[in-house]
C-alpha cells in the first residue's frame, strides 16, 4: 500500500502553521465560500436576477439519469482533495487554490450580476430513485447564482490535475476525463444550469489554469 507523504496522524491545530501541515489552511477557502453562498442565497431577492436562459436549453431534454454524474461531483472533489493531500500536496494545493480562484470569479459574478435559471420541470414524466433525487437537490440547491457554473469550474480543475498527476495511472485519469465531460453535460441535462452557464465557466476555468499552472506551461513550450 502507497504511503502517505504526510502523517496526519500528528496533526493538532496547534500545529497547523507546520510546515507539513500549513497546506490545510487552504481549506478554509471552503469556509468563506458558503458563507458567501449563504449571504447570496438569502439576501438577493430572485426579483433582481437576471434570468439566464438560451435557445439551445429547450432542445435538451431532462433526463434523471443524468443525477448519477451531478452527483458524482462531490464524490470526485473529496476523492481528489483527499488523495492529493495523502500523496502530493502540492497537487493538493494547485487543485484547493485553483478551486478558490473560480469561487472567487463567481461569487463576484453572483453578486455583480444575479443570475436565475427557469429549466427545471415542474414535474416528472416517471417516478423512481432518480427522480427523488433530483427533488433533494433542487430543494437544497436553489435556481439562483448560476452563471457562470461552479460544477464545471470545479470539474476542469480536476481533471487539469490529474491529467498533470504523475502517479495516477493512464486507466484513471481517462476515467477523470469522461467523469468531468459528463459532469459538465448533466448540469444542462438535468436542467440545472443552462448552457450559457456552462460556456462562462470555460474562461474561468482559464483563467484559475494560467494563475495556477502558468509556469508549467511556460515549461512545456519551452521544451517542445
Amino acid at each position: 500500500m502507497k504511503k502517505p507523504v504526510v502523517d496526519y496522524r500528528q496533526f493538532r491545530l496547534s500545529k497547523i502553521n507546520e510546515p507539513q501541515f500549513a497546506h490545510l489552511k487552504l481549506l478554509l477557502g471552503w469556509v468563506v465560500y458558503f458563507l458567501f453562498y449563504f449571504l447570496t442565497e438569502n439576501f438577493i431577492p430572485v426579483e433582481s436576477c437576471h434570468v439566464i436562459h438560451s435557445a439551445l436549453d429547450d432542445l435538451i431534454p431532462f433526463n434523471e439519469f443524468f443525477f448519477i454524474p451531478y452527483c458524482f461531483w462531490y464524490l470526485l472533489i473529496v476523492i481528489s482533495l483527499v488523495y492529493f493531500a495523502l500523496y502530493d500536496v502540492e497537487n493538493f494545493k494547485n487543485l484547493q487554490i485553483f478551486i478558490i480562484i473560480t469561487q472567487v470569479v463567481a461569487m463576484t459574478v453572483y453578486i455583480l450580476y444575479p443570475s436565475v435559471q427557469d429549466l427545471r420541470p415542474t414535474e416528472f414524466a416517471r417516478d423512481n430513485f432518480f427522480t427523488w433525487l433530483a427533488n433533494i437537490v433542487y430543494t437544497f440547491d436553489t435556481p439562483t447564482g448560476v452563471c457562470p457554473s461552479l460544477h464545471v469550474a470545479y470539474s476542469l480543475g480536476i481533471g487539469s490535475c490529474w491529467l498533470k498527476e504523475k502517479s495516477a495511472s493512464k486507466l484513471w485519469k481517462g476515467f477523470v476525463v469522461f467523469s468531468v465531460i459528463l459532469i459538465s453535460l448533466s448540469t444542462a441535462v438535468v436542467k440545472q444550469h443552462s448552457v450559457i452557464d456552462i460556456a462562462a465557466a470555460l474562461p474561468v476555468g482559464l483563467l484559475a489554469e494560467i494563475l495556477v499552472f502558468g509556469k508549467y506551461w511556460k515549461n512545456k513550450l519551452r521544451n517542445a
